[in-house]
């Protein structure tokens, strides 16, 4: 079992910056992928980037350039630090993760609301 516990949404005018955090807890230790996805009101849930252990990165088109993903293994933290936010960036962000013991789990926080003043 893993838990994901997601922090710093908020409120930030369009331009500015917000950096979300996920602590994971449990079996941290099967974790392979990271990611953040976000869900807009009456929209499907949508990717916003990834991370594996490695440090190897995806993104999503509409994010390139302004977000950026990270991870601190020893803390068992991911980040996302999102740079030039634009209202079409209010979402509920949520953290992800894959984790695998004897076979693949797929572990989701409770999500955090990020809105985008214009």
């Amino acid at each position: 079992q893993v838990h994901l516990a997601e922090s710093g949404g908020g409120l930030a005018q369009a331009g500015g910056s917000l950096r979300l955090s996920c602590a994971a807890s449990g079996r941290t230790f099967s974790i392979t992928v990271m990611g953040w996805y976000r869900q807009a009101p009456g929209e499907q849930r949508e990717l916003v980037a990834t991370i594996n252990s490695g440090g190897s990165t995806n993104y999503a088109d509409s994010v390139k350039g302004r977000f950026t993903i990270s991870r601190d293994n020893a803390k068992n933290t991911m980040y996302l630090q999102m740079n030039s936010l634009k209202p079409e960036d209010t979402a509920v962000y949520y953290c992800n993760c894959n984790a695998v013991l004897h076979r693949s789990y797929i572990y989701w926080g409770q999500g955090t609301q990020v809105t985008v003043s214009s």
